[in-house]
């Protein structure tokens, strides 16, 4: 994890990027500091580090999170993030174009989805509309209409708190109780309490249907 700023002066603006490839955080950090006077970026290099970031501040302006790199799998992690740190803005920096993909990024919290193809002064632009509390898409997706946001399933997911979170993408995965008690490091009751609260907050009546929808939505 890495991080840049002038020392013994307060950052105007604090940005947590991450991303797995150092050249990219690079460029957009070079972007960013370019673009905006005074800010502080700090680099990470998948979800972890990025979550223990934002935890070691007491204020990050905006997150920018790649869906394809460690930590993430699919929007588990995007909904991970928003559900513990809901005052922190989102924006995703991504290789694809997929309208599909864009439309569930916004839908699970992001502030933004921005192509990697995009010219650093576009993405630069783009992420500045985040800071100023907009909502920012790529302009095919402007010109076919923005995406529904939140869908129910969506808002749903965004009542369950952060262990719930993890929980589900468990459980999605396949685990068994026992074996999700393990990897999280609590007792098998605790797990069934969980699942219980998961399938009242999803709506749903049973955890393969919680799957089910979990997957359909890359939880």
């Amino acid at each position: 994890m890495t991080g840049t700023g002038k020392a013994g002066t307060e950052p105007a603006l604090t940005i947590i990027i991450a991303d797995d490839h150092p050249l990219v955080r690079e460029a957009l950090g070079q972007a960013l500091r370019q673009a905006m006077a005074g800010v502080e970026v700090i680099g990470c290099s998948d979800l972890g580090e990025a979550i223990v970031a934002l935890e070691a501040r007491e204020a990050v302006d905006l997150l920018i999170l790649d869906l394809d790199m460690p930590g993430m799998d699919g929007f588990s992690g995007l909904a991970t993030v928003r559900a513990s740190h809901p005052a922190v803005p989102v924006a995703i920096v991504s290789s694809t174009r997929e309208p599909a993909v864009m439309r569930r990024a916004i839908e699970f919290g992001a502030a933004a989805f921005v192509p990697k193809s995009a010219a650093l002064e576009t993405i630069a632009s783009a992420l500045q509309s985040v800071l100023d509390g907009e909502v920012w898409l790529p302009p095919e997706m402007e010109e076919g209409g923005a995406p529904d946001m939140p869908d129910d399933f969506a808002r749903r997911v965004a009542e369950l708190t952060p262990q719930q979170l993890r929980v589900l993408t468990l459980l999605s995965k396949g685990k068994l109780n026992k074996q999700i008690a393990h990897e999280l490091s609590v007792g098998e009751a605790t797990v069934k309490a969980h699942v219980t609260a998961i399938l009242k907050k999803l709506g749903v009546r049973s955890r393969t249907q919680a799957v089910i929808a979990a997957r359909h939505f890359s939880i």
